[in-house]
């Protein structure tokens, strides 16, 4: 079996740590697995769409966008960040210092940057925030797609792009384990929230075994030997939802492309 969590690992020791913990209640739940994550590197759909796939972290709009039909989602964690509320999360408008005050009107003939066409928080939300204010389906000079977020507010730092959305729990990390990331840069605005990233499982798993997945989560959400390696990710709980609970996001795509706004632009 596959197990991974390759969202957020901004310090992969500190999610390592953690899944320790989580692995070992997901034994305890009778379900086989394994020691170590599985660090995807490059296609992340493929491997989310593996039949012995145990456990995974996903992003919200690629599994409206199709991956749905290879996973079922388990649920989502709850993160102690600015920007979250329960397991809805909202990427930061983030900009060089000396933009601090402006809103995102301001940005127009701006360059944008963004980590991939398949992100919830670094474009769908992006292009959603933007839409109402596009002009003939264009809103920036130029955007440019950078990879990661990381990478992103690489771009805005050093000028190649004077702005992005960033995922405020990657954004509250990088801050914790990278603060020279950020320096110089200043948050201008968010973008509206969506839930969370969900946690899913093969397609293939059964409903018994869902369960099991679901419990061992919650087991390790509340359990007192991990609260240092929860705290270190920010994980302050976790909640059942189902693949419909996702629909704002296909809801954010629908819109901006009825605005006449339908890619980053």
């Amino acid at each position: 079996m596959i197990a991974s969590l390759p969202m957020y690992g901004i310090d992969r020791p500190a999610v390592e740590r953690f899944w320790a913990g989580l692995g070992a209640a997901i034994r305890r739940r009778g379900l086989d697995a394994p020691e170590q994550l599985t660090w995807p590197e490059a296609g992340l759909e493929a491997h989310w769409g593996a039949p012995d796939l145990l456990i995974s972290q996903a992003c919200g709009y690629p599994l409206v966008e199709g991956i749905s039909r290879d996973v079922r989602v388990v649920g989502a964690f709850q993160f102690a960040v600015e920007g979250c509320r329960g397991t809805d999360y909202a990427s930061r408008l983030v900009a060089r210092s000396e933009r601090a005050g402006a809103d995102i009107a301001a940005f127009r003939g701006a360059v944008a940057a963004y980590n991939g066409t398949n992100s919830q928080s670094g474009y769908n939300a992006l292009r959603a925030t933007v839409a109402p204010h596009a002009e003939g389906g264009r809103f920036f000079a130029a955007t440019i797609e950078s990879g990661s977020h990381r990478r992103s507010l690489d771009l805005v730092r050093t000028g190649a792009a004077d702005i992005a959305a960033i995922d405020c729990i990657s954004l509250a990390l990088i801050e914790r384990f990278e603060p020279e990331a950020v320096a110089g840069l200043t948050g201008i605005g968010w973008t509206p929230p969506a839930p969370g990233l969900p946690l899913v499982t093969s397609a293939l798993t059964s409903r018994a075994d869902l369960e099991r997945l679901r419990l061992s989560v919650e087991d390790a959400v509340v359990d007192p030997d991990l609260a240092e390696a929860r705290a270190v990710l920010f994980i302050s709980g976790f909640s059942r939802l189902d693949l419909a609970d996702y629909a704002r996001c296909a809801a954010m795509k629908r819109s901006a492309e009825r605005l006449g706004y339908p890619a980053l632009a």
